[in-house]
């Protein structure tokens, strides 16, 4: 056990006003699993490269360990699998390579086959197991799940339960409560660690969250309060200074002396009612800094005018000379949200192409309702790119309403005036999702919607989809969305 000390670290790329980080201090133990989180766009993978030593900061990090990333690159992909583990670790002993795969449930075979032939999943448990092999070593393991079909995410999951020592980076919170012991959360304001897993964390936030509303609507009851205290005693100043020259109901001389006393008295009152109001407003200024607030939506999507929109009756789908899948059998009701699940290659990308009207070899009975409207949401951002008003105008959607689901999704307003190009992979997808809840449609067709999309986020599509209720049919892997958000599951073999 040792400790990685972070002191007093401020950063900001060049060129930027901003500070990404600034004047951040926490300590970490190197046997902890921790859990990773913060929204898009918060500094997550800008902090694993200033551990690794890739930027310029100010303020120290210091650590008795050597740091790895995951996943790396790995220069030679037509190589064996053996040769890429040689070139990550060439010092490490065989049999313990062999147990690493075996507890990743992955034959030895893959080990001769080229890295490249692998699939996403099998090279996602070659590159953990071998970087796993090395000691006094913390891994730094940034989005490992993105692309893992559920089987594969439980499996790694249950694999790093059984390690200890590293950084995660992950935005399922179902595979973060299976394998971490703390929580390391960017904030709006500050960076802090919390033991427990993610379903813990989340737990001591939303407490926090309410405590701090309850407090700062107590404090601007008390502020108006000694607002009004304050005028009231302003007023009877003045009251009281016009009596100084004057004389009282009476006809009598005015007593100065006491008229003075009780000048002084209100001063010293209006004074001490100042300085309570102006420590209510400190005390208030002190709260809800970290609350990711959200306003309500108003979405609503076009009616069809017959219940069914769509049928499968036994449909088997071809894709290159094979059946990816085979008698699939459903139907598309109106309010239907269906989920599409299964293995990588059992077909699910293939099924929502074949609903989207693309040319797809099957067999079977498909129909389809006439001049039914689709909104698709793909997999592929790397064609955004341009402004979002530019893009809101090529895709006729309402721009206002497109920011405001943006807004509510984290998006700054300097984002607003940004390239989409240069958005990181969660902001593009985001702006797809924004985009498909603008469009005047009859059924919503999603493709893994949420790879690199942060967990807040998450949970807001969630509430926006379970408040909106539009008809869908999705494949997610985030099995904590999927089991909200699917009214029912449609299972794929492969």
């Amino acid at each position: 056990m040792s400790l990685i000390n972070v002191s007093n670290l401020t950063f900001a790329y060049e060129g930027s006003y901003d500070n990404i980080f600034e004047q951040v201090s926490f300590q970490i133990d190197t046997d902890w699993k921790l859990g990773f989180t913060g929204r898009n766009g918060r500094g997550k993978t800008t902090f694993l490269n200033l551990l690794l030593g890739k930027l310029e900061y100010s303020g120290t990090i210091s650590a008795a360990v050597s740091f790895d990333y995951f996943p790396f690159t790995v220069e030679h992909p037509e190589h064996l699998t053996y040769d890429v583990v040689s070139d990550i670790y060439p010092d490490y002993e065989h049999w313990r390579l062999q147990k690493e795969l075996s507890l990743l449930q992955l034959s030895e075979d893959v080990l001769y086959r080229p890295f490249e032939s692998l699939s996403s999943g099998e090279q996602t448990k070659v590159q953990l197991a071998a970087l796993f092999l090395k000691e006094n070593h913390f891994l730094l393991i940034d989005e490992p799940t993105n692309h893992l079909d559920i089987h594969a995410r439980q499996l790694v999951s249950q694999y790093l339960s059984r390690k200890k020592g590293f950084i995660l980076v992950s935005h399922d919170r179902a595979f973060l409560d299976q394998c971490v012991d703390h929580i390391l959360s960017i904030n709006k304001t500050n960076i802090e660690i919390q033991k427990g897993n993610f379903s813990d964390w989340w737990l001591n936030k939303q407490r926090q969250d309410q405590y701090e509303l309850n407090e700062n609507e107590k404090l601007h009851k008390d502020i108006k309060r000694l607002s009004d205290a304050s005028k009231r005693t302003g007023q009877w100043s003045q009251e009281v200074e016009k009596t100084k020259n004057g004389t009282r109901n009476s006809g009598s001389k005015v007593d100065k002396g006491y008229i003075g006393h009780k000048a002084a008295k209100m001063m010293k009152r209006s004074k001490t009612i100042e300085q309570r109001q102006h420590t209510a407003m400190e005390e208030k200024s002190k709260l809800l800094q970290n609350i990711e607030t959200s306003d309500s939506l108003k979405i609503s999507q076009l009616v069809y005018p017959k219940s069914q929109l769509a049928e499968l009756d036994h449909v088997s789908i071809n894709y290159e000379g094979k059946n990816v899948c085979q008698n699939v059998s459903f139907s598309i009701e109106q309010g239907d949200r269906i989920a599409v699940t299964g293995p990588n290659g059992s077909g699910k990308s293939s099924l929502l192409k074949l609903i989207l009207g693309e040319e797809i070899s099957f067999s079977g009975t498909f129909r389809k309702g006439s001049q039914l409207k689709i909104s698709y949401v793909s997999q592929d951002t790397s064609n955004l790119r341009g402004s979002l008003s530019d893009y809101a105008r090529q895709q006729e959607i309402d721009e206002s309403l497109f920011k405001a689901i943006l807004r509510k999704l984290d998006f700054s307003r300097l984002q607003f005036e940004k390239d989409m190009a240069w958005f990181s992979g969660g902001q593009k997808k985001k702006v797809l999702i924004a985009r498909s809840l603008c469009e005047q449609t009859h059924l919503h067709i999603w493709d893994e919607p949420l790879n690199f999309i942060d967990v807040i986020s998450r949970m807001q599509i969630e509430e926006v989809l379970l408040e909106y209720e539009p008809t869908m049919v999705f494949v997610e892997h985030d099995r904590e969305f999927a089991r909200k958000i699917a009214t029912q599951t449609v299972e794929l073999e492969g």
